[in-house]
């Protein structure tokens, strides 16, 4: 990396060193026309995604100490495209499963929706409202796998979409929970892929938030991708963008899991 002066969400070497032969090979795969290895480091690429995630800035307000915007949008295109951010999130999260003594990949998961707002400029053919939390935008599901629709598509056709890629990245899941926005579309759907759906019924007596037990996962990563301005609200106008987000910024919690160091929250800022 450069002497510039650090950011808080710059890579470790600890955590760079988790991600670096993806990227590397990557690179490797992809040489310049030319046969060059390109101008800017790697590590410094990746390091302006995560800046971005974190701020919630603009291509063109990045830093002048970072990789310009157009060498950042080449590789967060290029890896958005060919599944090399996909890659990067998977890897992280089967050595943090396998950290945790559990296998690579999991025989549960919980499949749940969140709602948010679009921001202007975002092409209006990619966004709905939802009808149930009357929120004007998309709506995706996380992280196992990622799904991003507009808002208005009902649960039960995002989650038939959910199970489909949960199936395809893994092969492991036999069951899934879910809340009561899922119907028997769901349930069935599962049913003819060897997944158990089971609908989690809230207690009618709890009033207010209650956690429901084992979907509490869900709410906590909720909670995580909201530490990403960037994820605050959808800028992206390709709904794979906005999936590639997603794995960035799951993939920056997982390593710092992985390595140790925290990063301050914005939160009071």
């Amino acid at each position: 990396m450069s002497d510039r002066q650090s950011y808080n969400s710059d890579l470790s070497d600890e955590r760079w060193a988790l991600i670096e032969p993806v990227v590397t090979s990557w690179k490797a795969r992809h040489p310049s026309v030319s046969g060059h290895q390109g101008n800017y480091d790697m590590r410094e690429i990746v390091n302006a995604l995560l800046y971005q995630s974190r701020t919630g800035c603009q291509w063109d307000y990045l830093p002048h100490d970072l990789p310009p915007a157009g060498a950042v949008k080449y590789y967060f295109y290029k890896w958005r495209d060919d599944g090399t951010d996909q890659t990067i999130h998977d890897l992280l999260r089967w050595q943090v499963r396998e950290k945790r003594g559990r296998l690579a990949d999991p025989s549960l998961v919980v499949l749940d929706t969140q709602s948010l707002h679009a921001a202007a400029g975002v092409p209006a053919g990619t966004t709905g409202r939802d009808a149930n939390k009357k929120v004007p935008g998309r709506k995706r599901g996380l992280v196992i796998a990622v799904v991003v629709l507009a808002a208005s598509v009902h649960d039960n056709a995002f989650g038939t979409v959910l199970l489909d890629k949960v199936a395809a990245n893994t092969g492991t899941v036999t069951k899934a929970l879910v809340d009561q926005g899922f119907k028997k579309t769901v349930v069935d759907h599962g049913q003819q892929m060897g997944i158990e759906v089971e609908v989690v019924a809230r207690n009618p007596a709890d009033v207010g938030f209650v956690p429901q037990s084992k979907r509490w996962i869900v709410e906590q990563t909720n909670g995580i991708l909201m530490l990403h301005r960037r994820l605050v609200r959808d800028y992206e106008h390709r709904t794979a963008s906005a999936e590639s987000r997603v794995y960035w910024a799951i993939s920056d919690r997982m390593s710092r899991m992985l390595t140790g160091p925290s990063t301050p929250a914005w939160r009071g800022a």
